[in-house]
């Protein structure tokens, strides 16, 4: 037998890659696939110098699921995109003292030959960047569609804001009062900001997760988000005839509520602030402005607050009961304003024995002790609804309440509405302008893009006000309907505006005067399979189904959820911790690809442990699936020299592990498929072996009894 050629990954990876190219492999027919099959997974911040290996895991395991799809007979579209607006992208420019608009380009040519040597099956054909002005043309277009639709409006908010970043925060970006970006404390700021109402969709949001096939703790992640609520709005009313209007689950414990708690923020606060009081009262308002609303939410584990000097009736009992404001209550919340039962209420209870305040029990538990929180037990203390069961007397005090104009039964949410206001300068601006004569006037689509300037001076600053504001020659404007002088919105929105609609940019980013084709829409969406990260679920999971929602709504989509099918990957750690610069345990992974080749290390990703478990990212550990790839290599040669004849027991072996492979490919379950093929790799190189043994000694009439032994 002739000499094996040694296994060469970068000269072998590469002729492939290139025949690839040549043939179009990747690049399917969007207008004549027979059998569309869209795969896509959540493209990258290129927010750094390069991609890491915890990227490349989670693109391995996409990328594979579609060589998966594409062998089954399948016409696979698998896109590549940049996500390459937003503050991950600006502090990394300022960090390194350049403009985003110079860096970022350079970042995604980086970012682009990675993912080329990396070998995934991308169509670059309709590669797209959120930085585009022709792609962020239709991101515009979009806030346009929402604001004509009574979606997107503008109030005063209280907001996170991180002094150093320089810019509002959403409540999941705040860690423990600090921003999970620099570590700053977070305080509380009171800012212009556009919204969009998403709580307007909560109940649809949650039935629609019926048709989903999602990881589990995703569905679960965002039905805890959004937060459903039954219970009651409760009429407490002040002697000066104020009505102060209280949201509540646990209608049954009304009897027990011995205080009311404002939001320091509420808007009563001031009016009902007795005389003496003031003084107290605003240096609480005061010093609940320093705090992060996310940590308020929480509550600290010694409670806070003060006594306003009035008090409402108790619309069950009829008793006065005093009003106080503590920041555990917040205005984003149900009312801004609770009733308090310590008996049954950890954080009530809690706050009344602080404070001293009276403690009624209500309702009786079995081997309970206060606080008893069960909704198993019976009421007590109750008046006429003594004795009847939680649920039972909730309905019943409702249902009396509601005859005297004092109750009303509601449905509440924890989800609020979506701040899409950044006051920053690396985004799309919002395309509104605003008029003296003509109020708040959206920006004519033909007049979009409303394209960002390039600006040198775009670091933020403390006031709140975006850098765009600076500049007067972009800030200045005519009004398009009345031609006099205008100023445009110097706000720009949210990165996950961008992500939230890209699928269905892919498959027509060669149109212009779409954002997405009708035809190639139906032809290819909703995604077939979608796989990210987790961390995801409460923000682009749920913006994306609640533009898709609207869009369909609309009449533009002719479905309503965009992703039917999502896997959430795994988490790589490196030394038993998060990969991070901090930490300094960052895997780039273009040296290991340049040492052992793309699909040496691709492998070894995979092989690490169950995808959507992720795993632990040792360096020795990429050799075995170096080997194991050097062997199949050197049976493919051997076995293209020599004809030996088909052994059933291998071929029984081969079948299996088929049916394995396939199996677990379809479950995302690499890490045993991988295994199962080596197991049979082994066994066909020891059988192989033996039959070229056989095979010689044939020729030399030595080993007629072994052959046959064999054979059969």
């Amino acid at each position: 037998m002739r000499d094996i050629p040694s296994y060469d990954p970068a000269s072998l990876e590469a002729k492939w890659q290139a025949r690839w190219a040549e043939r179009h492999t990747n690049e399917p027919d969007l207008d004549r696939a027979a059998r569309p099959f869209y795969n896509l997974m959540m493209f990258p911040y290129p927010s750094a110098e390069g991609l890491h290996v915890g990227n490349m895991f989670a693109f391995t395991g996409a990328d594979i699921y579609g060589r998966f799809k594409r062998l089954q007979g399948y016409d696979v579209f698998e896109p590549m995109g940049f996500d390459a607006f937003g503050i991950h992208s600006e502090n990394y420019a300022l960090t390194i003292g350049t403009n985003p608009a110079k860096l970022i380009p350079q970042n995604i040519a980086t970012f682009r030959r990675q993912l080329r040597r990396f070998g995934g099956m991308y169509d670059w054909r309709h590669e797209l960047s959120t930085t585009d002005p022709a792609y962020y043309k239709w991101t515009q277009w979009l806030f346009l569609q929402l604001f004509k639709a009574g979606l997107a409006y503008k109030k005063r908010a209280a907001v996170n804001w991180c002094p150093k970043d320089k810019t509002v925060l959403a409540n999941e970006q705040v860690i423990d009062g600090r921003c999970e970006r620099c570590d700053t404390p977070v305080e509380q700021r009171f800012l212009d900001q556009w919204f969009f109402r998403i709580t307007n969709f909560a109940e649809r949001l949650l039935d629609n997760q019926h048709n989903l096939d999602w990881s589990s703790s995703t569905v679960l992640l965002q039905r805890n988000w959004i937060g459903r609520s039954e219970g009651a709005e409760l009429i407490f009313e002040t002697p000066s005839g104020k009505k102060i209007t209280v949201f509540t689950t646990r209608p049954d414990t009304v009897f027990g509520a011995t205080y009311l708690v404002l939001a320091p923020e509420h808007p009563l606060v001031d009016e009902l602030t007795a005389v003496e009081q003031r003084s107290a009262v605003k240096a609480y308002q005061r010093d609940v402005q320093s705090k992060d609303i996310v940590s308020r939410r929480v509550g600290d584990k010694t409670k806070t607050g003060v006594f306003i000097g009035s008090y409402a009736r108790n619309p069950a009992t009829g008793e006065a009961i005093p009003i106080w404001i503590a920041d555990y209550v917040l205005m984003e919340y149900g009312t801004g304003a609770i009733m308090a039962v310590p008996a049954h209420d950890k954080r009530d209870f809690e706050f009344a024995t602080q404070f001293k305040l009276p403690i009624r029990q209500v309702v009786a538990v079995e081997g309970e002790t206060l606080p008893s929180v069960s909704e198993n037990g019976v009421l007590i203390n109750s008046g006429a609804f003594d004795g009847a069961p939680c649920l039972e007397g909730a309905r019943k005090i409702v249902a009396w309440l509601s005859g005297r104009g004092l109750a009303t039964p509601r449905v509440q949410y924890r989800l609020h509405d979506w701040c899409i206001s950044r006051q920053r300068y690396w985004g799309p601006p919002i395309p509104i302008i605003y008029c003296e004569q003509c109020g708040v006037v959206p920006v004519p689509e033909k007049d979009l893009p409303v394209e960002l300037p390039l600006i040198e001076d775009f670091r933020p600053d403390d006031t709140g006000v975006s850098p765009l504001a600076r500049h007067e020659e972009w800030y200045f404007v005519k009004c398009p309907e009345c031609g006099g002088q205008a100023r445009r919105e110097t706000d720009v929105s949210d990165t996950f505006l961008d992500s939230a609609w890209y699928h269905l940019r892919y498959p027509s980013t060669e149109f212009h005067d779409r954002p997405f084709d009708a035809a190639r829409t139906k032809q290819w969406l909703p995604v077939s399979s979608y796989i990210g990260g987790n961390e995801h679920a409460v923000l682009h999971l749920l913006y994306a189904r609640f533009i898709c929602l609207v869009l369909h709504d609309l009449g533009h989509l002719h479905f309503d959820s965009p992703y039917p099918k999502f896997r959430a990957h795994g988490l790589i750690i490196k030394d038993g911790a998060k990969m991070s610069k901090s930490r300094g345990n960052v895997v780039v992974p273009d040296t290991y690809i340049q040492q052992w080749g793309a699909d040496a290390f691709r492998m070894y990703l995979m092989f690490l442990g169950p995808f959507q478990d992720g795993g632990d990212f040792r360096d020795s550990g990429i050799v075995g699936q170096r080997r194991f790839l050097e062997k199949v290599w050197a049976l493919a040669h051997e076995a293209a020299e020599a004809k030996s004849a088909p052994v059933p027991a291998l071929e029984q072996k081969l079948h299996r592990t088929i049916r394995k492979v396939s199996a677990d490919t379809e479950a995302l379950q690499y890490n045993t498929a991988i295994a199962a093929m080596m197991e049979y790799v082994n066994e066909l190189t020891a059988n192989f072996a033996r039959a070229l043994w056989c095979r010689a000694a044939w020729r030399r009439k030595t080993c007629l009894r072994g052959c046959l032994r064999m054979r059969r």
